[in-house]
């Protein structure tokens, strides 16, 4: 229904008519409003820890001035809110509340200082006075439950068998999130190639894709399908390279496949092996 013909109800209809339809537009007029409102910050579940109490960030730039100073321009940076309600909300969202660690100079540990490994349990399972530090990627998953999911699935990078941590792809405490740095999509590389130096290159004849960056073909955190892919068979290069179908043949990039991509995936067929680049051949079949 057009606002033509919303006003001619307004005006000309039956007495409940009209009023339903005054009544309906303040509603619809709201719901556009919050429909087209975004926000920019995170809610969190602050963790509780007996015997300490949350004190601020501005407290924590006393002893650790560069590192908060650094923190303005992280992408994590938008956890800090403004107001006692949420004097929680920024150094201490990770880390605890650090009241002890404050008092004491420093000499006692945040409570949650992400040594490396699980949580250890006490005797008999009994809890200890103080919870054990977490590791790193336990308190990443209380904001990221979808990443959490992801490494759940059966190929994954080995952040929950405690072989990486989150934060050797990304920075929580300064700049963009990854590591590479920045929003470009090469920059965006630096943090796979670093521990994958065989398909930096530099190649002859490079995959286009890897200039869109290697999210393109590869899920970062899990996939049901081997090496990461975001899909499993030729599917995932028809993404990019175009399909057509003429005179019952199968046509990609002019040419013919038809008998082709019956033989594998486009990587396994002994066609395109080289999917990251080739230094001979532009193809990349080597």
């Amino acid at each position: 229904m057009n606002n033509r013909n919303i006003r001619k109800l307004a005006t000309r209809g039956p007495f409940w008519l009209r009023g339903l339809v005054l009544a309906a537009i303040p509603v619809f007029l709201l719901l556009l409003v919050i429909s087209c409102g975004t926000v920019s910050r995170s809610v969190v579940v602050l963790p509780d820890v007996p015997g300490a109490k949350y004190i601020g960030s501005k407290e924590c730039e006393q002893c650790h001035e560069q590192l908060c100073k650094g923190f303005a321009t992280a992408d994590h940076a938008r956890l800090i809110a403004q107001g006692t309600n949420a004097l929680g909300a920024g150094c201490e969202s990770c880390h605890g509340p650090c009241s002890l660690h404050s008092d004491s100079g420093g000499e006692v540990l945040p409570p949650h200082s992400f040594t490396s490994g699980r949580p250890q349990s006490g005797s008999f399972g009994a809890r200890a006075p103080l919870p054990p530090p977490r590791a790193t990627e336990t308190v990443c998953f209380q904001c990221h439950a979808d990443v959490r999911g992801q490494f759940g699935l059966p190929n994954h990078h080995p952040v929950t068998e405690d072989k990486l941590s989150c934060s050797a792809c990304h920075s929580p405490h300064k700049g963009s999130i990854y590591t590479g740095g920045g929003g470009a999509l090469l920059s965006q590389n630096e943090s796979c190639v670093r521990c994958h130096p065989s398909q930096r290159g530099p190649f002859v004849f490079q995959h286009e894709a890897m200039r869109e960056g290697c999210t393109t073909c590869h899920a970062p955190h899990g996939s049901v399908n081997a090496k990461l892919l975001t899909a499993r068979n030729a599917n995932l290069c028809l993404k990019c390279h175009f399909q057509q179908i003429s005179g019952g043949e199968i046509l990609i990039g002019g040419s013919d496949h038809t008998l082709r991509v019956q033989q594998g995936t486009c990587w396994t067929a002994g066609c395109h092996e080289a999917v990251h680049g080739s230094r001979v051949s532009p193809s990349l079949r080597f």
